[in-house]
């Protein structure tokens, strides 16, 4: 049997899966963001080290006579995250996350400085990567940077908690701006742009590759032997690709998580770095990806969510029952609650309700939001076009999956058909134990299966040019608020 561990920004998701690919167990829990400031988003790695115990806890106790049968151990995690450890090991200040947007002069500071930039890393210097939270750090904190003897990614402390090793795998480490992309090794010109070495970065491995073996005090204490292999891992999107069976080129997911992903693989280095489009190393070797990124997709829906006093099944429901023309006249809802990546790359961005009447109701307002996440992916699918990618369907991960109302929306949106699948919302967890499967000396060709299609979405025309011309204003809103700002 094979753990999977996905360290999420709201969550920690923990799965077994056995070697005829069922999961047997699952488990969750929930994680808190810290916002000291404005653009600040932080957590403590301890947090994220009490709350893998728990999960492992809690499916010890759901599996307790197969338990002591997890042969590996897989890792999938929240991307571009800097936990700084010190000469004795020690975290020497909170995490700074992924849609965290301080560094954004840092940005400038690291094009400027490091004039290879886009065509090494394959990516615009944005300030959710990791190395412009570095530039910012040793700017703003000096004596915490002067006191770095190790820069980790999220998952990769958990890993380093788990064995000891300080390891990352090639995905992960695509997101840092430090790693020749199409190398797939340490950029020494990128990381010497911020003042660091590769002595201060974990050693590179595949996702699919052994980094090492389970502590022997953590093994017993988990009950579990030393020998449980921990695999390479890999950044939440590239673990929940394989998870979902995308490993070859051709194959496309979207993500509907705190984030919204439109994923799509690649056989060989693909960069479009001019519209913000990433351009990754996959989780497997020889493989690459592109991917567009919005930051706020799943979570505006919480968000609203919390602002009414509603949840989202009921929100959902109340949604659903909508007429066609009650979305056709419903407000518009730019989701940039976290500022923007692709296609803007724009940290100022701000969400905003546009339309709104006596007549508005709460169910209006929560579709107006789905919706404003569904035109953020088609901005995505657009950008991916330019650059050549041709897709024609995709299928549907993360937490957003559960919902079919959104899943048409997606089709409708973006002219795709989408399919959801069985198990599609355990997105990185179920990747992650595959890749321990395949550590521990899977075949690719059994272990990277596509789960059974649960549901298949199919565009209506009508409804796409009815979304298309929503689309058009609703670019037009961005445009302003651009405008507004000079």
């Amino acid at each position: 049997m094979y753990l999977g561990l996905d360290l999420g920004t709201s969550e920690i998701k923990a799965l077994v899966l056995n070697k005829q690919g069922k999961v047997l167990a699952s488990a969750g829990e929930s994680l808190e963001v810290q916002r000291p400031h404005a653009h600040w988003s932080e957590q403590n790695p301890a947090d994220w080290w009490q709350a893998t115990q728990n999960v492992v806890a809690q499916l010890r106790e759901e599996l307790p006579q197969d338990w002591g049968q997890i042969r590996a151990i897989g890792l999938s995690g929240q991307m571009h995250g800097a936990v700084l450890l010190g000469h004795e090991g020690e975290v020497l200040r909170p995490a700074i996350l992924w849609n965290d947007t301080r560094s954004a002069k840092e940005c400038q500071q690291l094009t400027d400085t490091a004039a290879q930039l886009h065509q090494i890393a394959g990516n615009l210097a944005m300030p959710g990567f990791t190395a412009p939270k570095l530039l910012w750090v040793a700017r703003h904190e000096p004596k915490i940077f002067s006191e770095i003897a190790t820069v980790l990614l999220p998952k990769d402390y958990l890993r380093w908690k788990m064995s000891g090793d300080k390891v990352s795998d090639m995905s992960d480490a695509a997101g840092t701006l430090w790693l020749d992309v199409a190398k797939r090794d340490w950029s020494d010109t990128l990381l010497d742009a911020c003042g660091l070495t590769r002595d201060q970065m974990p050693r590179l491995i595949e996702g699919s590759e052994s980094s090492g073996y389970l502590n022997r005090d953590i093994a017993r204490s988990w009950g579990l032997n030393d020998q449980v292999i921990i695999a390479g891992g890999g950044g939440d999107n590239a673990a929940s690709a394989v998870g979902i069976g995308a490993v070859e080129p051709g194959d496309a997911f979207i993500s509907l998580g705190t984030s919204g992903v439109l994923f799509a693989v690649n056989e060989k280095f693909s960069p479009n770095p001019a519209s913000a489009l990433h351009a990754f190393c996959h989780a497997l070797p020889d493989r690459w990806h592109q991917m567009s990124v919005m930051l706020t997709a799943a979570s505006a829906l919480r968000w609203y969510c919390q602002l009414v006093g509603s949840n989202e099944t009921t929100l959902l429901a109340e949604i659903a029952q909508l007429s066609q023309a009650d979305k056709r006249h419903a407000p518009l809802f730019l989701p940039y609650l976290s500022g923007e990546r692709t296609p803007h790359n724009d940290p100022e961005a701000v969400g905003a309700f546009h339309g709104m009447t006596h007549r508005t109701q709460r169910a209006s307002l929560g579709y107006a939001v789905l919706e404003g996440v569904a035109f953020g992916m088609a901005d995505g699918l657009t950008v991916l076009q330019q650059s050549g990618t041709v897709l024609d369907k995709c299928a549907l991960v993360g937490g957003g999956a559960r919902s079919n109302e959104w899943a048409q929306l997606m089709a409708d949106a973006l002219n795709l058909t989408i399919t959801s699948h069985q198990g599609g919302e355990a997105g990185g967890a179920l990747g992650a134990a595959r890749l321990g499967w395949l550590a521990d000396g899977g075949d690719r060709r059994e272990v990277c299966r596509k789960p059974e299609i649960k549901q298949t979405f199919t565009p209506d025309a009508t409804r796409h040019q009815m979304l298309q011309s929503r689309l058009a204003t609703w670019r037009r809103l961005y445009r302003q608020q651009v405008e507004l700002r000079k």
